[in-house]
């Protein structure tokens, strides 16, 4: 078969592509760090997040300043609001600092007992009011614990002053303490309470704010003076006297009243200097002005003593209002701080809003925008991975495996159907597509073309060669010179050899073998047909051969196939060495086994040499100089047979031919072709497949021929010759009885005894209907008897009636034709037979309307 040598590395190439054979791979590794190596999902989020991102950092950057003022603005505001806790805690202890001043002076004056009772009952009602407005003050500022940390550290400074006051309550029933130190406490948590009032701070940026601030601090600062001199006014009152140091303090605080007044004038709005001038002209705020002003001292008269009782009910009145003043500059910055925080939430809310609103468009834009390309891309992919990997291999199988007309392949429309660049280019890769199936199926066509011409020229041949064997069968009949028929028997076997390769010509063009026959064959029998068919016939000894009988529509092709592979163990191994054949049988299947000691194979070469039998290839240059292989590998593919080569156990190869089910024959088996009339081997009028084994073939008893280049077998050496073409007994000076000798492989598959019509065996007739009474076969092959030199003459054909005929009951001899006529109307037929096969096409060509057709009739 020319498989075994290593020579041919370029063998796998030429096998069939399979379906989704085709895989996309890389050039080279592909690396994350260059871009043009990005899938293109990840190229576009890149293209798609670096925007989005910049947009979010200075749009958070914007947020976050926003936030930061609308937070520091609503902090603002808490504490602001919280002002009003601190402007009532404040008048609170003014009132109480006041009374407790006065309650002093009286505990110290001369000719006064020590009875503190009356201080503790005229100070309690003032401190539990100021007990609880410090609660108010602590409860309103819980929701500020992480307010500003500069509000936080002045409101511990304000619980601690409360703190402070609230211990030094006991010193004062006693007196223990001076007033200065007692009196020191409350001043001390009064301007705590003040710098607390005065912490709030809306940023950078907001003036007006800022003064709403300041304003009602000076006011509460204003009316913090007045409570002091009303406080000092009240102590003198009380002691009744002017001390030199009261009149320092007091002009002093004075002093301090009237620049304060002149801060708040100035820092506050038109309305609230009218509110003010409007409390001023109060009557209790006039009389309360005018007794401090007789308070004071002129030229050569010392300041007036003032009445306790009406001093404290005027300046007390004075004092409420200017905390009804106070209450209502801090609610103006309470509104005015909430409307600022407000704006500012609402437009920190909208730019918010309106980033997001923003970001959402654009991200959703691009994001339709990328799904689009890439949903075009992948439908792009999805195309040309199913044109390179589906439906371009199927096509070029559709149209390596076409039998008759070649198939019409539609190629499918491109999936982008947009008109842009990715659309071009998947209308590019459609025109691709096209191109290559119109190249395939120019290739197609001109490969059928090329299988019919070798189909044609194969059926010529073999017509030629079967012309030849009729010839060369009227020779051996008449030679009579032992060493001109060898020579004629030889060209016999080469004879037989060339229809073989006429058969692997039909082959390797797709057509199937014109040899078939009709009944089951013994295995034994096919095995013998394949050794006749090589020419080292002799070296080949069949061991074991089981019962199994073959259909008989397969035996054609298997005893090719057997050929084959004998052909490859004689030619690849030494002329010295046998060819040993086993066969058995077994549950699922028959397996034949051939081992010769030739020169074996590689791995590699082995591994591509059953990967070829495996799957077949198509027809190509590769094909014609593998020949062998590519005949084995369709014929096995055609029945279903599987065919495997494996090393020997020291040299040489072992092939497995695994013959299916389906190919043995059973006694239900049909025994027609397929599409004749069938008839159940066993049934009555059938006839009787021959039986030829091992032990029944005919037993050459004479010296073998040697044959130049052979090596030389003894008759011990071989119990059973095989029967095969082209090797004729050859005479010696002794005398031997004549035996028959079938000379091909038809003689061997055909029983004997039969007359058949020519060249019957590779006819696709079907079988001639059978009649009840078949006679049996006789047990040896039919001869015309022995020549002069006493050799058998053997009848042509003779061995291949069973073919197309079952035997018939012995009738009388009848007149023949004339041959001549009836090898005309022969060569008439099997003419039209060889012309309607080599056209084989599914269109049918008409002539002209008018015209004339090839026999010149209309």
């Amino acid at each position: 078969m020319g498989t075994r040598p290593d020579s041919n590395p370029g063998g796998v190439s030429s096998h069939r592509r399979r379906r989704f054979d085709v895989r996309v791979v890389p050039h080279r590794r592909r690396s994350a760090l260059r871009l043009k190596d990005w899938r293109m999902g990840t190229k576009l989020a890149t293209v798609l997040v670096i925007p989005t991102l910049a947009f979010l950092v200075l749009a958070g950057v914007q947020t976050v300043g926003l936030v930061g003022r609308t937070t520091t603005l609503s902090d603002f505001a808490a504490q602001v609001e919280v002002g009003r806790e601190i402007n009532a805690a404040v008048h609170a202890l003014q009132q109480e600092r006041d009374r407790t001043a006065g309650e002093l002076a009286e505990l110290r004056s001369a000719g006064r007992s020590n009875n503190g009772d009356e201080a503790i009952a005229a100070l309690r009602p003032l401190q539990e009011r100021t007990d609880g407005a410090l609660a108010d003050l602590r409860r309103a500022a819980e929701p500020l614990a992480d307010s500003a940390p500069s509000w936080q550290v002045a409101y511990a400074e304000v619980l601690e002053a409360a703190d402070q006051v609230v211990y030094i309550r006991g010193a004062v029933p006693a007196a223990v303490l001076s007033s200065d130190t007692i009196l020191s406490n409350y001043h001390r948590a009064i301007n705590a309470l003040l710098d607390l009032l005065a912490e709030p701070s809306p940023g950078e940026a907001q003036p007006a704010l800022t003064e709403s601030v300041l304003r009602y601090v000076q006011l509460a600062r204003v009316k913090e003076l007045s409570s002091r001199v009303s406080a000092q006014l009240y102590e003198a009152s009380r002691a009744g006297e002017y001390g030199l140091e009261d009149q320092v303090t007091l002009t002093d605080l004075r002093a301090q009243q009237l620049t304060v007044l002149g801060a708040f004038r100035e820092a506050a709005t038109e309305p609230q200097v009218t509110r003010y001038e409007q409390v001023s002209l109060e009557p209790t705020f006039v009389a309360a002005t005018e007794l401090e002003e007789s308070s004071l001292p002129t030229e050569g008269n010392e300041p007036a003593v003032l009445a306790a009782d009406e001093w404290w009910s005027a300046s007390g009145q004075r004092q409420d209002l200017l905390g009804g003043l106070l209450t209502q500059v801090l609610d103006d910055a309470v509104e005015q701080a909430n409307g600022a925080s407000s704006s500012q939430l609402r437009q920190t809310l909208l730019v918010a809003g309106g980033i997001a609103t923003v970001l959402g468009a654009a991200v959703l834009t691009s994001v339709l925008i990328g799904r689009s390309i890439a949903r075009s891309m992948r439908m792009l992919r999805g195309q040309a991975l199913r044109i390179a990997q589906v439906d371009l291999p199927d096509a070029l199988d559709r149209l390596r495996t076409v039998s008759g007309g070649v198939p019409e392949i539609e190629v499918s429309p491109a999936v982008v159907r947009s008109l842009d660049e990715i659309g071009e280019l998947a209308e590019a890769f459609v025109a691709v597509h096209r191109s290559a199936v119109s190249v395939a199926v120019e290739q197609a066509t001109m490969r059928r073309n090329v299988n019919a011409m070798f189909v044609n020229l194969a059926r010529r041949s073999q017509v030629l060669v079967e012309r030849q064997l009729k010839l060369l069968d009227d020779l051996e009949r008449e030679e009579g010179d032992p060493d001109q028929l060898e020579n004629l028997f030889k060209l016999d076997h080469l004879a037989a050899r060339m229809r073989r390769n006429d058969e692997s010509l039909l082959v390797l063009a797709g057509s199937e073998s014109t040899r078939r026959w009709n009944r089951p064959v013994n295995l034994g029998n096919v095995l013998l047909a394949a050794s006749a068919e090589i020419e080292q016939y002799q070296r080949v000894r069949h061991e074991s051969v089981g019962d199994a009988r073959l259909v008989g529509h397969a035996v054609g092709d298997l005893v090719h196939l057997l050929a084959e592979l004998l052909e490859n163990a004689t030619s690849f191994s030494r002329p010295d060495t046998t060819v040993v054949v086993n066969a058995w049988t077994g549950q699922d299947a028959t397996t034949i086994e051939i081992v010769d000691q030739g020169l074996g194979m590689s791995e590699t070469a082995l591994a591509e040499a059953n990967q070829l039998l495996a799957a077949p290839p198509a027809a190509d240059v590769a094909a014609s100089e593998r020949m062998g292989l590519f005949v084995v590998s369709h014929l096995a593919s055609r029945h279903g047979v599987e065919v495997r080569l494996n090393p020997g156990e020291r040299s040489g190869l072992v092939t497995r031919i695994r013959l299916p089910v389906s190919l043995l024959a059973t006694d239900d088996t049909d025994l027609e072709l397929p599409g004749g009339p069938r008839t159940p081997h066993g049934a009555p009028g059938a006839p009787t497949a021959p039986t030829v084994s091992l032990v029944d073939a005919p037993t050459l008893a004479i010296t073998p021929v040697v044959v130049p280049g052979m090596p030389e077998v003894s008759t011990a050496e071989q119990p059973a010759e095989l029967p095969v073409a082209g090797q004729r007994p050859r005479p010696t000076t002794v005398p031997r009885p004549p035996r028959p000798v079938p000379v091909r492989a038809d003689d061997v598959l055909t029983p004997t005894g039969r007359q058949a019509p020519e060249s019957g065996w590779w006819s696709a007739q079907g079988p001639a209907p059978s009649t009840a009474g078949s006679s049996a076969p006789p047990e040896r092959p039919v001869t015309a008897g022995t020549n002069a030199q006493g050799l058998p003459v053997r009848v042509p054909m003779a061995q291949l009636a069973s073919v197309s005929q079952p035997a018939r009951p012995q009738e009388p001899a009848r007149h023949d034709p004339d041959p001549e006529k009836v090898g005309g109307m022969l060569s008439r037929f099997y003419s039209g037979v060889r012309k309607a096969e080599v056209e084989e096409t599914s269109q049918m060509f008409m002539p002209p309307a008018g015209g004339r057709s090839e026999g010149g009739q209309q």
